[in-house]
């Protein structure tokens, strides 16, 4: 019995630990690929004490104008944004830089957020599709 649980013992050690585990995400699911032009991940919203203050593209924000704020995309460049939950769109305009919320993609004016009925949630799971 001794000398069964010493040859599985060294069998072990000389095959090694055996493949890592794959990291899984923080949903547990793997992440879909996006195609490009298009980003899947959290929307935010901003309006109140922004309204009538300067945007990084040089104009005054408007929280009733269909505008957004994104990191890298380029001003004046047009994106539909759905919602997933309940698949409302909306088409807008990038004028800014945002979010600025570490795991948010996008941040949408007041009246964006309100044509996709997240005002009350905050946040919404969305898709991003640059439009040509």
């Amino acid at each position: 019995m001794r000398s069964l649980i010493l040859s599985i013992a060294l069998l072990a050690i000389a095959c090694g630990p055996g493949p890592a585990p794959k990291k899984k995400t923080s949903t547990g699911a793997p992440q879909p690929k996006s195609p490009p032009g298009v980003q899947l991940g959290i929307a935010s919203w901003y309006g109140g004490k922004h309204h009538g203050g300067p945007t990084a593209s040089g104009e005054t924000f408007d929280k009733n104008a269909m505008t957004a704020a994104h990191r890298t995309l380029k001003m004046g460049t047009r994106v539909r944004v759905t919602r997933k939950k309940n698949r409302r769109s909306v088409v807008v305009r990038i004028n800014d830089r945002g979010p600025y919320s570490k795991g948010r993609i996008i941040d949408l004016s007041e009246a964006a957020a309100r044509a996709l009925d997240m005002l009350d949630d905050g946040i919404a799971q969305v898709r991003v599709e640059v439009l040509k």
